[in-house]
């Protein structure tokens, strides 16, 4: 026997796993290990401080194996591990005399053997021992596997073998057909796993009073293509412990031979019960005990009396689970709108789904049933697809797995599949929340009635019953029970506004809308003339302006389809995922919740109807072709005018959707100081009413993207940019761009820096408060340096920043002329303001940054080689392949310099190689504007030719295209 030792990199673990299983190598010890070999010496710089790293973190495996497996799995693991840089490890081995099965005894080669003596150990290492669940192999089972010895193996001898190989083989073809995912191939699945199992049962020649069952998915005949199985060998307690013992051993080794994951128990029915008391995940997987063999009747027995305990309990047991479900959720998020969610954890996922079941089995409460069942469905195919297209039992569906699964299910591309996923997502969520609130409502109820009856005497007649009480909320529309409900004379046959005036009620006071009112107005509501009548119209605003309250209504009418009947063109939104990070929500949430925004910024404007409408509008033209600006533009003009709006009004609506991006964009990527900027922005908006809207929906749209996407910094930018343009709509003359003075301490930096001939810096440790308690933290701390004008400034700067670990959030560049009477004499100093953050830890001390900053500058610092340096010590995982990145020329939009917008993937460095290819290309960079938004970065560059002039049109295309293959 040899014990074969590897120390290799830490992030090479996972490819090393696939490798030692795909050989059939199931068990090995991994520990940390640290120490050098090449790398001693390694300067790292952390913090703003240089260090000297002697000890490089490692991994260390073990595996022990036959004498005749030992070089094979020494090259298996060399292949893994190696990635053809210094650091990449050693792999030795070393004899073994002997190894004990601690379980059983067994030594030597036996102790090797998954089933002890006489066994064949082709390929196996030591395995760990049985656990409650043991994962499988990345490997699939190829077809010369199933029929050459490679299926389980046990002491009961060719028989078994065979029998193994035969479900294995069957088990390959069946998920080879390429047969749609669905309910058909799980219950296949499930059918001809439940065969094999009945066979190894009966072989092994079982005492009486014994059963095996399904439970959990496995029990609901759910097996996805990498499922667990999930089984209870159930006895009546009179067969000898030790037959049990055996009768379990040859049950479940066969399972783990063919590397498939295994929950196991063994139990009395006394001991379920008692078990499922204890542990309420236990106690549900019961719920669904399906008898696969032996003894049915006790099998059948335990799922009576488990289902009867669940409903006795149900007043216990629901709260419990409840909380379950909200832990769950806080953990795992909500599945509709995370880009890489998880199909089972997350929140409107299969957990919640089963706990829907759980429910209805307690004859407690039960969950809304429309589209329910498909939308399960749906969830479980994307599973099965998913563990198709990985080959691994995972239910997270990643970025880089979503076009392999959209194809598994026949779909057109990942958008669609996250479409699908969200909406069958969404049918869960809305269904939970409706069955918790009657879950509550009902145990809130039986809580009261002891109380009552004592108080009414104790009495059963109906003389003490309470009459229900009935609040009115509006036409037609009345508070019952914690709901708002229709009235009893309500007539939505009758009545088109009632659901937007059922919809505004419920929101303004607070309360959910009933389902079944819900239901029966999507069923005889009759539909709404178009263009609207003013009461639908107010209708719609007073929803949209009760604040966050509104989104349990919206998603209400949602649920039944209201809303695209209301706005057909909202079809095109529902779930509709967004692919930038930066952003929370999908689509149609996104808009809700900008119009919840909005709902707090109405006393700032005067037409809070117009800026409510274009909240929920302002995205509408998302999944057209083109800029989404553009096409909401014709769209949100169509449903103003529908909704009742009169054309000046739809015109201006019209406005907002087409400008919602100028005010963030322009302040954040271009020079307020340039009047062609800010008399650009007056003349696409027009008039100071509709500024003072579009002020108020950029900061709506912004706060409800996510917390990247606003700061006290854009607000302040923003606001700059809005006092600017108001001045211009006034009839105020732009002021003279070369008359914009610094500020005080830009002053007294470059001063020094002028008097010295080096950097003079300020780093402010402490970021500034947020306008209002409830705005996000702004995002990094300001950075001012002031050097004299001098090449290579902006690559300078940049690199000792990305060395530093300092993240550029946001960053300006100019030349500041100082006035003569400072008596400083003649010179051009470089100003730069910079919002930086550091990308963990605490910011590095000023002094260093400037040390650093000198020694880049006189080329004694080799910033490329250093950055370099550090990608290759930690390259990165697999992930989604960027988009490659793309310099463009803003035309005509300035007269003072050559405007270039460099859109990319942020990484560390990408400001420093930016500035060393335009001080390849010998352009001056007059001013820069940086904006970063999750992983994409947009950098806009004012740049001239050394004289000050403007680059001609085809020079500048040039230096555009110079620049993409400078980042490419």
């Amino acid at each position: 026997m040899k014990l074969i030792t590897a120390v290799v990199k830490p992030h090479r673990l996972d490819e090393i796993k696939e490798a030692l299983q795909a050989f059939g190598v199931h068990g090995l010890t991994v520990t940390e290990a640290s120490g050098y070999g090449r790398q001693r010496g390694h300067t790292e710089v952390y913090r703003g401080a240089e260090y000297t790293v002697d000890l490089v973190p490692k991994i260390r495996i073990e595996v022990l194996v036959e004498d005749e497996d030992a070089e094979q799995l020494i090259d298996v693991v060399v292949k893994a591990a190696r990635t053809g840089k210094i650091g990449d490890g050693k792999v030795w081995s070393v004899p073994v005399e002997t190894a004990v099965r601690v379980r059983t005894g067994e030594r030597g080669p036996d102790a090797l053997s998954p089933h002890g003596r006489g066994a064949p150990r082709c390929r196996r290492a030591v395995p760990a021992a049985p656990s409650a669940k043991k994962e499988p192999p990345v490997t699939t089972l190829e077809p010369q596997d199933a029929t050459e010895g490679q299926g389980w193996r046990s002491p009961l001898g060719e028989r078994n073998r065979e029998h193994g190989g035969g479900y294995a083989a069957a088990r390959l073809r069946l998920l080879q057909e390429r047969t749609p995912a669905g309910p058909e191939r799980r219950t296949a699945l499930a059918r001809l796993t439940d065969d094999w199992l009945a066979g190894l049962f009966a072989a092994a020649a079982p005492p009486k009073g014994v059963a095996l069952v399904a439970v959990g998915g496995y029990g609901r005949a759910e097996l996805s293509p990498r499922s667990d199985l999930d089984l209870l060998l159930l006895h009546d307690g009179t067969a000898p412990d030790e037959a049990i013992a055996a009768l379990a051993d040859r049950l479940w080794y066969p399972v783990w031979d063919l590397g498939l994951a295994l929950d196991h128990s063994v139990r009395t029915p006394a001991q379920a019960r008692a078990t499922a008391t204890e542990d309420l995940k236990v106690h549900l997987g019961l719920l669904d005990a399906r008898p696969l063999a032996g003894d049915t009747a006790l099998a059948s027995a335990l799922r009576s009396t488990v289902l009867a305990d669940w409903r006795n309990q149900a007043v216990r047991r629901l709260p419990e689970l409840a909380e379950l479900c909200r832990d769950r959720a806080e953990r795992s998020g909500e599945l509709r709108f995370l880009l890489e969610p998880d199909l089972k954890e997350a929140r409107g996922g299969l957990r919640d789904a089963q706990a829907l079941r759980a429910v209805a089995a307690s004859w407690l409460a039960d969950a809304p049933r429309d589209g329910l069942d498909t939308a399960r469905r749906r969830l479980l195919d994307a599973r099965d697809a998913l563990h198709l297209a990985t080959g691994r039992a995972t239910d997270r569906l990643a970025l880089q797995e979503q076009d392999a699964v959209a194809k598994e299910l026949g779909l057109l591309d990942a958008d669609a599949l996250l479409r699908g996923v969200y909406e069958a997502a969404g049918t869960v969520t809305y269904a939970s929340d409706v069955t918790w609130r009657e879950v509550g409502r009902v145990l809130k109820a039986r809580s009261a009635r002891p109380r009552l009856r004592g108080l009414l005497g104790g009495g059963r007649s109906g003389a003490g019953k309470q009459p229900v009480e009935r609040t009115p909320l509006a036409e037609g529309v009345v508070e019952m029970d914690g709901e708002a409900v229709l009235a009893l004379s309500a007539r939505p046959e009758r009545d088109p506004a009632l659901p937007l005036r059922a919809a505004a009620a419920a929101a303004q006071h607070g309360l959910p809308l009933s389902p079944h009112a819900v239901r029966r107005l999507a069923a005889t509501a009759k539909a709404l003339p178009v263009p609207w009548p003013a009461e639908a119209r107010e209708a719609l605003v007073t929803l949209l302006g009760a604040g966050a309250p509104a989104v349990p209504v919206w998603e209400a009418l949602e649920a039944e389809g209201l809303v695209t009947r209301l706005l057909p063109d909202w079809e095109r939104v529902r779930h509709r995922p967004q692919r930038n990070p930066v952003h929370t929500w999908t689509v149609d949430r996104h808009l809700v919740e900008t119009a919840v925004r909005a709902a707090s910024l109405t006393r700032r404007v005067g037409r809070p109807d117009l800026l409510l409408v274009a909240a929920l509008l302002h995205d509408i033209g998302k999944g057209w072709p083109g800029d989404h600006s553009v096409a909401g533009e014709t769209i949100a003009r169509d449903l103003a005018a529908r909704i009742g709006f009169d054309r000046t009004d739809t015109a201006t609506v019209a406005t907002l959707v087409r400008h919602h991006l100028l005010l963030v964009e322009t302040a954040t990527r271009r020079d307020l100081d340039d009047p062609a900027t800010v008399q650009a922005v007056a003349t696409a908006v027009g008039t100071v009413g509709t500024l003072e809207l579009l002020h108020a929906l950029t900061e709506a749209d912004a706060l409800a993207t996510g917390p990247a996407a606003w700061s006290a910094w854009r607000a302040s930018l923003v606001a700059d940019l809005v006092k600017r343009v108001s001045g211009v709509l006034a009839g105020e003359p732009l002021p003279d761009p070369e008359a914009a003075a610094p500020s005080a301490e830009q002053e007294r930096l470059a001063v020094e820096a002028l008097r010295t001939g080096e950097p003079a810096l300020t780093l402010h440790t402490q970021g500034e408060q947020p306008l209002d308690p409830d705005e996000p933290e702004p995002v990094g701390v300001e950075l001012v340096i002031a050097l004299p004008d001098q090449p290579g400034v902006l690559p300078a700067v940049a690199g000792v920043l990305a060395l530093h670990r300092l993240t550029v959030r946001a960053a300006d560049l100019r030349a500041v002329d100082l006035p003569a009477e400072l008596g400083t004499g003649p010179g051009s100093v470089l100003v730069l303001n910079w919002r930086v953050a550091a990308e963990y830890g605490s910011l590095p001390q000023g002094h260093r940054l400037r040390a650093d900053l000198l020694r880049a500058l006189d080329g004694s610092l080799d910033i490329p080689a250093r950055l370099a340096e550090r990608e290759a010590a930690y390259p990165r995982r697999r992930g989604v392949q960027a988009p490659p990145p793309r310099v463009t020329v803003a035309p005509a939009e300035s007269r003072l310099a050559t405007v270039l917008e460099v859109r990319a993937q942020d990484a560390p460095g990408l400001l420093h190689r930016i500035g060393r290819a335009l001080e390849g290309a010998a352009v001056r960079v007059r001013s820069a504007h940086v904006s970063t938004l999750g992983a994409n970065a947009v950098d806009t560059l004012y740049v001239t030719r050394p004289d000050g002039s403007l680059l001609p049109d085809e020079e500048a295309v040039d230096l555009a295209r110079a620049l993409e293959e400078a980042l490419g």
